[in-house]
C-alpha cells in the first residue's frame, strides 16, 4: 500500500485486482470462501498480512521480519481514524484506546487462532504500542515495565516448544491494562486459564517441556544450581528428554535465563520469592528422576537416589513454605505404599504437574500483586485475551476437549455482540434492523455444558460415583444421556460408513468449526496421595470437589461474564503454512483456519445488511468532485450534499440508505463503480489542470518584470523596477490599513515595511500613535482615572512578586465594594484555635478595619496598630495575614487586590504590606505560635495540617 502511495480504504480499491481489498465487507462475493482466499493470498503475496473485516483483523503469520513495527509506524497510526490508513495492529490498538476514552467505557481485544499463528506476537504489539502511545510519568513508567516484563515470565513458565511453534502458548490469558480519564497505563491484572499441565510429565517427539527447565538448567549459575542439587546438563533429567530436542536452534536458554531474572526483579520479586520459585522448578525435576522398584507383592518401593533426597532433605520445605501445602512425610514408603510400580509412577506425575500447577497460580497472582492499582477512583480497562484456538488432531484428548468448549463458548459469545454491535449501530442510525441467518451453535454449548445432562456432568458423576469407574463406563454412560443428540457420535451409536472412522474408545462431536473426534483417555483416579497433599477444596473434607472439567466451565463462565460486560473487538491469526517458511501460502491450511474461527460467518454477519457505512463528511470530501452541485465546495448540511451527489450518480432506492450521521451502501459493487467513476474524474481533473496551464503562460512576462523590479528593489528608480515599487508601495498601505494596532499598549504588530516604506512607516507610525492616545484620553470618565490610580497602587505592591496579580490586571475594581471613603469585601476567617471557617464581611474605613458577622462587630483594628503589617504569599491563593498589637488574624478573602489596594490608600500601610515564600508564622495567644504553610496542587484547598498549621494549596501554574 506504501508503495502505491494509497493510505487510505477506499484509495487501494483502484488497486484491487492486484492486491486485494483491504476490508472483507466490500468483497462483492462475500459468500464464496475461494474469494475469501484469493483476496488473502494477493495481500500476502505483497506482505500486506493485516486485513479487515469491519473492525475485525486478521493476521497472516509471514515467518519473517517486515519493517512495520517501528516508532516512525506507531506514531503514523497514532490518533488517526480507523480506516484513514491500511489495516494494521496498530490501527486496532490505537482506536480501542480511543473509544475507552471518548466512551468512558471498557473494552476487550479478543486474539485467537491456533498454535504458531502469532497470538502471543500480537499481543506483544499491542503491549508495546500502549507503552509508547500512552501518557508517561514515574508510576506509568514502573506499570508499563511491568507489564511488559511480564511476558517474558509468562512465556518462560507458560510457554514450550511444540510441533507447530517454538514459542506456544499452552495456556490462556487474560490481561486488564488499567486506565485513569486522563488516558494514562495506572495498573493491570492477569487471569490465566487451563496451564497444559501434562506437558510437565510429558512430551512429544521433537517437543520440550515448559522454557523455564531449560533457562534454569543452561543458564542458572553456579551457585544456584549446587544449592538446588541440580546439574548443568539437561540430559540428567527424566522430564526433559522425552522429545529428545532439549537444544533448539531458535532458541538461547542462557539469554533467555539473563531476561526472565531481569524481568523477575522489574516485576519487584525479591530475593526469597526468586529462590522459593526455583526451589519449586527444582523439585520438579528431582521428583521426575525418583523411579521405583516392584518388591515380592507387585507393590512398589523407592530408590534412595540422589534425587529423593534432594527432594525429602529441602524442597517439600519450600513446597511448604511458599506454597502453603501440606507437609509430606519424610517416610517415603508411608506416602506411596501400597501401589503398584504403575500406580505410583502415576501418582509421582500427578504430583509434580499439581505442584507446577500450583507454582504458576502462585506467579501470577503475585505478578497481579505488582500491576495492583489500589487508588479508588473511576478506572476503564482494555482487556487482551490470548487464548488457543480450534485444536484438531490426530488424536484429541481431554485438553483439546477444553480448548474446542472454550471456542464453542466465545464463538457463541463472538456472534452474540457482533449481531449486537451492528444492531446497535443501525438502531443509533435510524435505518430498519434485518434480521440474520446463522448458525446458533447453543446447541454444542449446551451439549458440554448443560446441568445434570452435559458431557460435563456426566464426568463429575463418574469421578465421584463409588465403584470403579473407567474410561469406558463413562463412555457408556455419555452413550445412554446423548444417544439421540445430533451433535454426538460414538462406535456404537454410528451408523455402518461413519463406524469405520471411529474407534471404540472414542466419540465425536459436530462444532461449529468441523468434526472432532475425541479419545476416551480422561483418567479418573482416586489416588489418595493427591486427595491428601492438594484437596480439591479447603475446609470441609466432606465437600464434593470439582474436576478440572467443571473449574475450567466454571472459569470460562465467569470469563464471558467479564467479556459480556465489554465494548468487543477482535484479532484472529492464521498460519500461512505448516513449516514456517517465508512467502509460502498453503491455501488448504489457511482455508481450514478461515472455516474454524468463525470468519466467513462474521463476514456473513456484517454484510446481511450494508456492506459500506461511512460518516457523511468523509463520503463528501471523497467523491464530491463527481458531481456539480457539490464540486469545488459544499456549503450547506454534509446528508444534503451526500444525498446530491448520489442522486446524480444514479444510485437506485435499494442500493443506499440515509442515517442520522453515516450513508449505508448495501453492495460492494455500488461503491467500486463510484470509485472506479472517482478514479476517471481525477484524470478529467488533470486535464483542466493542464489547460488552465497553458492560459497563464502569457503571464509569464509580468512575473519576469517583477523579477528583474525585486532584484533592483535596493537600486534608485529606474524602468526596470518602478512599476514593481510602486506594487510595493500599494501592496504595503493596503495591507497596513487593514491590520492597524488598535490600542496604545500593542507595540508589536505594526507591519514591518518594505526599504522602500522605512521613512514614511514610521512617520505613520507615530501619527496613529498620537491619534490613539488623544482618542484614549478623551475617553477616560472621572471614575475610570480613580479605578487607575488605584490600579496603579496595586501594581506597586504586587507586580511580580505574587502569581495571580496578572490575571487581575485586566479585571476593574467594583465600586460597589470599593469607594473612596471605604471598603467592603466579605472573607473567610479562620479561628486561631483549630481554623474552624466563620463568614464574616470585612469593612475598611477612614481609622479602622472592622470584622462584622451579619450587623454585629466582631472585631475592630485600628490603623496604627498594625505594627507587624501584612503579610501574604507569592502564590495563586487569596489568604492574607493581619498582624496587630493584640493578635494576629488569618482571613481568606477572593477580593484580595481590592481590599488591600484600599487598605494601602487609606492607612499610607504600602510598605507594611509583605509578599513572602514559604510558611508564615502568627502568634495564636500569648507565648504561642502557629503557621499558615503554602504549597501549590491541582486543585486549591485549605484544610488544618498534621503538624496543626493551616495549610494552603494553591493552584499550580500550568507549564507553557
Amino acid at each position: 500500500q506504501v508503495k502505491l502511495g494509497h493510505l487510505d480504504l477506499e484509495g487501494a480499491l483502484i488497486a484491487r485486482d492486484r492486491v486485494g481489498i483491504q476490508d472483507f465487507v466490500l468483497l462483492d462475493a462475500h459468500n464464496s470462501e475461494t474469494a475469501f482466499l484469493d483476496n488473502l493470498k494477493k495481500r500476502f503475496t505483497e506482505d500486506l498480512i493485516y486485513t479487515y473485516i469491519g473492525t475485525l483483523l486478521i493476521s497472516v503469520n509471514p515467518y519473517k521480519e517486515l519493517d512495520i513495527y517501528t516508532k516512525k509506524q506507531m506514531d503514523l497510526y497514532m490518533g488517526v481514524n480507523f480506516f484513514e490508513l491500511p489495516p494494521h495492529i496498530y490501527a486496532l490498538a490505537d482506536n480501542v484506546y480511543h473509544t475507552m476514552l471518548s466512551e468512558a467505557n471498557n473494552n476487550f481485544i479478543l486474539i485467537s487462532g491456533e498454535s504458531g499463528a502469532g497470538k502471543t506476537e500480537a499481543s506483544k504489539k499491542i503491549l508495546q504500542y500502549y507503552a509508547v502511545s500512552c501518557p508517561s510519568s514515574t508510576l506509568m513508567d514502573t506499570v508499563r515495565d511491568r507489564m511488559l516484563m511480564s511476558n517474558p515470565v509468562l512465556e518462560a513458565f507458560g510457554n514450550a516448544k511444540t510441533m507447530k511453534n517454538d514459542n506456544s502458548s499452552r495456556f490462556g490469558k487474560y490481561m486488564d491494562i488499567q486506565f485513569d480519564c486522563q488516558g494514562d497505563a495506572v495498573g493491570g491484572h492477569i487471569l490465566s486459564y487451563l496451564l497444559e499441565k501434562s506437558r510437565v510429565v510429558h512430551q512429544n517427539h521433537g517437543e520440550r517441556n515448559f522454557h523455564i527447565f531449560y533457562q534454569l538448567v543452561e543458564g542458572g549459575e553456579e551457585d544456584l544450581l549446587r544449592h538446588l542439587g541440580l546439574e548443568k546438563d539437561t540430559k540428567h533429567y527424566s522430564y526433559l528428554v522425552q522429545g529428545e530436542c532439549s537444544n533448539v536452534s531458535s532458541i538461547n536458554d542462557k539469554d533467555d535465563w539473563k531476561t526472565v531474572k531481569n524481568a523477575l526483579s522489574v516485576i519487584d520479586f525479591d530475593a526469597n520469592d526468586i529462590e522459593h520459585l526455583f526451589g519449586i522448578i527444582a523439585s520438579v525435576l528431582h521428583l521426575g528422576n525418583v523411579h521405583f522398584d516392584g518388591d515380592t507383592k507387585g507393590y512398589a518401593t523407592l530408590n534412595t537416589n540422589a534425587a529423593l533426597r534432594w527432594l525429602l532433605e529441602i524442597h517439600v520445605l519450600v513446597l511448604h513454605e511458599a506454597l502453603t501445602f501440606r507437609k509430606i512425610e519424610a517416610k517415603s514408603e508411608e506416602v506411596l505404599s501400597p501401589f503398584t510400580v504403575d500406580h505410583a509412577i502415576y501418582a509421582r506425575d500427578a504430583l509434580a504437574k499439581a505442584i507446577y500447577g500450583r507454582a504458576f497460580t502462585w506467579l501470577v497472582n503475585r505478578i497481579n500483586e505488582s500491576l495492583e492499582n489500589r487508588d479508588s477512583k473511576r478506572k476503564t480497562v482494555i482487556g487482551l485475551l490470548d487464548i488457543y484456538g480450534f485444536e484438531v488432531f490426530s488424536v484429541n484428548s481431554f485438553e483439546q476437549f477444553c480448548i474446542n468448549y472454550c471456542n464453542e463458548k466465545l464463538q457463541q459469545l463472538f456472534i452474540q455482540l457482533t449481531l449486537k454491535a451492528e444492531q446497535e449501530e443501525y438502531e443509533a442510525e435510524g435505518i430498519g434492523w434485518e434480521p440474520v441467518q446463522f448458525f446458533n451453535n447453543k446447541i454444542i454449548c449446551d451439549l458440554v455444558e448443560e446441568k445434570h445432562r452435559g458431557i460435563i456432568s456426566v464426568l463429575d458423576e463418574e469421578c465421584m460415583r463409588p465403584g470403579d469407574a473407567t474410561d469406558l463406563t463413562f463412555l457408556d454412560k455419555l452413550e445412554e444421556k446423548m444417544g439421540n443428540h445430533p451433535h454426538f457420535v460414538t462406535h456404537k451409536l454410528a451408523n455402518k460408513k461413519t463406524r469405520k472412522s471411529l474407534e471404540r474408545g472414542d466419540f465425536r462431536l459436530l462444532h461449529y468449526a468441523g468434526e472432532v473426534t475425541y479419545c476416551v483417555v480422561i483418567r479418573m483416579s482416586k489416588n489418595p496421595i493427591i486427595q491428601q497433599c492438594f484437596p480439591a477444596t479447603e475446609g470441609d473434607s466432606r465437600r464434593r470437589p470439582e474436576t478440572v472439567a467443571t473449574q475450567f466451565k466454571n472459569s470460562l463462565l465467569r470469563l464471558t461474564e467479564i467479556l459480556t460486560a465489554k465494548e468487543a473487538w477482535y484479532v484472529r491469526c492464521l498460519k500461512s503454512n505448516d513449516n514456517k517458511q517465508p512467502g509460502k501460502f498453503d491455501e488448504v491450511l489457511v482455508r481450514h483456519q478461515v472455516k474454524y474461527l468463525g470468519l466467513m460467518e462474521h463476514l456473513r454477519v456484517r454484510r446481511a445488511g450494508f456492506a459500506y457505512r461511512r460518516r457523511y463528511e468523509v463520503f463528501l470530501k471523497r467523491y464530491k468532485a463527481l458531481c456539480p452541485a457539490t464540486w469545488p465546495h459544499w456549503k450547506g448540511v454534509p446528508a444534503d450534499g451526500v444525498e446530491k451527489l448520489v442522486q446524480h450518480l444514479g444510485y437506485q432506492p435499494d442500493e443506499y440508505k440515509m442515517g442520522k450521521t453515516k450513508i449505508f451502501i448495501r453492495y460492494a459493487r455500488t461503491l467500486f463503480a463510484t470509485e472506479d467513476a472517482f478514479e476517471m474524474c481525477k484524470h478529467e481533473l488533470g486535464k483542466q489542470k493542464r489547460t488552465q496551464k497553458r492560459h497563464f503562460k502569457f503571464l509569464s512576462c509580468i512575473v519576469s518584470m517583477f523579477i528583474k523590479g525585486y532584484i533592483t528593489r535596493r537600486e534608485a528608480k529606474t524602468t526596470d523596477n518602478s512599476e514593481y515599487l510602486a506594487f510595493v508601495r500599494q501592496s504595503y498601505l493596503n495591507r497596513l490599513k487593514n491590520n492597524l494596532p488598535t490600542t496604545v499598549l500593542d507595540k508589536t504588530t505594526w507591519l514591518t515595511p518594505p526599504p522602500v516604506m522605512t521613512e514614511t512607516s514610521e512617520i505613520l507610525r507615530q501619527l496613529h500613535t498620537r491619534m490613539m492616545v488623544r482618542k484614549y484620553v478623551r475617553g477616560i470618565t472621572p471614575q475610570k482615572k480613580a479605578q487607575l490610580q488605584q490600579k496603579v497602587v496595586t501594581s506597586g505592591i504586587f507586580k511580580g512578586k505574587k502569581d495571580s496579580y496578572p490575571s487581575s490586571v485586566a479585571v476593574p475594581f467594583v465600586d460597589t465594594r470599593i469607594s473612596q471613603s471605604f471598603c467592603i469585601v466579605p472573607v473567610v476567617k479562620y479561628d486561631r484555635n483549630g481554623f474552624k471557617p466563620r463568614p464574616r464581611q470585612l469593612i475598611l474605613t477612614q481609622a479602622a478595619v472592622y470584622l462584622v458577622e451579619e450587623a454585629k462587630i466582631k472585631q475592630r483594628v485600628d490603623y496604627v496598630s498594625l505594627k507587624g503589617g501584612v503579610h501574604i504569599s507569592t502564590l495563586r491563593d487569596y489568604n492574607v495575614l493581619l498582624r496587630y498589637q493584640y493578635g494576629d488574624m488569618v482571613l481568606q478573602c477572593d477580593h484580595l487586590f481590592e481590599a488591600l489596594t484600599k487598605l494601602a490608600m487609606i492607612a499610607n500601610k504600602q510598605n507594611n504590606i509583605k509578599v513572602v515564600q514559604g510558611s508564615i508564622k502568627f502568634e495564636i495567644q500569648t507565648g504561642k505560635e502557629g503557621g499558615v504553610d503554602f504549597s501549590t496542587g491541582q486543585e486549591p484547598m485549605i484544610y488544618k495540617g498534621k503538624n496543626g498549621h493551616l495549610m494552603v494549596v494553591a493552584l499550580r501554574i500550568k507549564s507553557r
